[in-house]
């Protein structure tokens, strides 16, 4: 039920991605106590974007899960942002990460859905 998306302006190339998509699906699973056959992960890398009148390398990221707390969003933000440094040419400052709280009732899957 947790779900990542990642949209940068910044080229992800086939030995980027593996690591971004392994990465950040075992630190969502880690940091939400969720099972990680759960977690979905999207990548959208090259995107025309622009954060702050600059086309700097940026990324924003959607962050969606079943009873996340404010707590675990900023531990999330503080993970995430370390891990995508670590592999794309990105700085903290230029990285916008919203956090959803989803009702369960309004999370399906499997044809129905988790409330």
């Amino acid at each position: 039920m947790p779900f990542l998306k990642l949209s940068t302006n910044v080229a992800i190339d086939q030995s980027q991605s593996e690591p971004l998509l392994s990465g950040l699906s075992q630190l969502l699973a880690k940091e939400t106590g969720k099972p990680e056959r759960y977690v979905m992960v999207e990548l959208a890398g090259g995107k025309a974007m622009m954060f702050g009148g600059s086309n700097q390398p940026l990324a924003y990221l959607e962050c969606k899960s079943i009873g996340l707390s404010a707590t675990q969003a900023k531990s999330l933000s503080a993970s995430i942002s370390k891990l995508l440094t670590g592999i794309l040419p990105l700085t903290p400052e230029r990285i916008y990460i919203e956090f959803s709280n989803c009702p369960a009732e309004f999370w399906g899957w499997n044809g129905s859905t988790f409330g």
